[in-house]
C-alpha cells in the first residue's frame, strides 16, 4: 500500500445513502516532503498545481486531496487546510508557530451523476478525512474519492499498491474513474492483468446497460521514500501515467482530467554522479508498474453501487476469496 512509504498517511470520508455517493481521500505527507504533479487528460479539475512547478518558491507539500464532486469538490481542501493549520503545519509566513499556510494541492473527479447533483464534498469532508488518516492498511474500493467512481462499464474505486525498487519503496494510490474500460469485456481480464494472480474468467460478463456520462477523470498519488528535487518528482508523476495507460483503454481522453501527484519524502538519498539518473529511471519504472497495480486493485475491490456493477458482480466467482 502507499502507506508502506514511511510517514505517508491516508484518510477517507464518504457518504453513501439516498442521494449521496461521493467522498474525499486525503494523503498526508511527513515534514520535508517534495511534491510534483503531472496532468495528461483534457478536462482537469485541480487546485494549487502551479506552485508545484520546479521554478516556483514552495518546495514542500503537506497533503494532497483527491475528491469527488467535480470542481465543486475542490472545497474539500479548505477543510484539510483548517485541520493542518490547527496543528501549525504549513509553509512559514511569519515568526509565530501558527503563522503558516498549509500547502494542499488537489484534484477532482467527475461523479456528480451518482449523487443528487447538489450533494458533493465540502470542507467538512476534507476535515473528516484528515481525522481518519492513518499510516496502516488503506481501505480500498467504494470509499473516499472512489465512492462514486466509474470506469468504463464498471464501478470504479480507490486502489493502492507498493513495490520495492532497489533500496527505495514506491507506493501508489489511485481513484479509478476513467472513460476507458479497465477490462476486456469479452474475457473479463484486466488490461493490467499480468500483474495479478487471478484466474481470469475468459468469458463475457453479464453487463447491464450503463449510462455513459462522457466526463470522468482518474486521479492519484505516487510516493517514494527517496530524496528528490521537484523536477525529479515530476518525472515520477509522468511515469505513473504510463501505468494509467496500461490499466485503461483508452486513457487520457479529452473527457478525462487525469492527474497524478508525486510525493518524495526524502528519507533515502539517490546516488551522486551519473548513477543518479540510473536510480531515478528505476524509480520511474516502478512508479508505472505500481500505479497500474493500484488501478487494478481499485477495480477489483469495488462493489456495485449507485446503479453501477462491480467487477465481482459481472464476473462472479472469478476472484479468489
Amino acid at each position: 500500500m502507499i502507506t508502506d512509504v514511511a510517514g505517508i498517511e491516508v484518510g477517507h470520508h464518504q457518504r453513501i445513502e439516498d442521494g449521496w455517493a461521493t467522498g474525499t481521500t486525503v494523503v498526508l505527507a511527513p515534514p520535508g516532503t517534495v511534491g510534483a504533479v503531472d496532468g495528461r487528460g483534457g478536462a482537469p479539475g485541480t487546485r494549487e498545481t502551479d506552485l508545484l512547478r520546479p521554478e516556483n518558491l514552495v518546495q514542500h507539500v503537506n497533503a494532497v486531496v483527491l475528491t469527488g464532486g467535480s470542481a465543486y469538490g475542490l472545497d474539500a481542501a479548505t477543510g484539510v487546510m483548517r485541520w493542518l493549520s490547527e496543528r501549525n503545519t504549513g509553509f512559514p509566513v511569519g515568526m509565530q508557530p501558527h503563522e503558516v499556510v498549509p500547502i494542499v494541492p488537489g484534484a477532482v473527479l467527475f461523479d456528480l451523476p451518482r449523487s443528487a447533483w447538489g450533494n458533493r464534498p465540502d470542507a467538512s469532508f476534507g476535515y473528516a478525512a484528515c481525522e481518519a488518516a492513518a499510516g496502516g492498511p488503506v481501505e480500498q474500493g467504494c470509499v473516499g474519492a472512489g465512492t462514486g467512481a466509474k470506469v468504463g462499464s464498471l464501478k470504479g474505486g480507490i486502489g493502492t499498491a507498493s513495490t520495492v525498487a532497489e533500496a527505495w519503496t514506491v507506493g501508489a494510490l489511485a481513484a479509478v474513474n476513467a472513460k476507458g474500460e479497465a477490462a476486456d469485456l469479452a474475457t473479463g481480464r484486466l488490461w493490467a492483468g499480468d500483474q495479478f494472480d487471478v484466474d481470469w474468467p475468459d468469458r463475457p460478463g453479464d453487463l447491464p446497460t450503463v449510462e455513459q456520462t462522457g466526463l470522468n477523470t482518474t486521479i492519484g498519488v505516487v510516493a517514494v521514500n527517496a530524496a528528490l528535487s521537484k523536477a525529479e518528482a515530476g518525472r515520477l508523476a509522468m511515469a505513473a501515467h504510463d501505468g494509467l495507460a496500461r490499466a485503461v483503454r483508452p486513457a487520457h481522453s479529452m473527457f478525462d482530467g487525469d492527474t497524478v501527484f508525486a510525493l518524495a519524502t526524502g528519507e533515502m538519498p539517490l546516488p551522486d554522479g551519473p548513477m543518479r539518473a540510473v536510480a531515478l529511471d528505476s524509480l520511474c519504472a516502478a512508479a508505472a508498474e505500481v500505479f497500474a497495480t493500484a488501478m487494478g486493485n481499485g477495480v477489483l475491490a469495488a462493489t456495485s453501487l449507485a446503479g453501477l456493477p462491480g467487477y465481482r458482480d459481472v464476473w462472479p466467482g472469478a476472484l479468489r476469496a
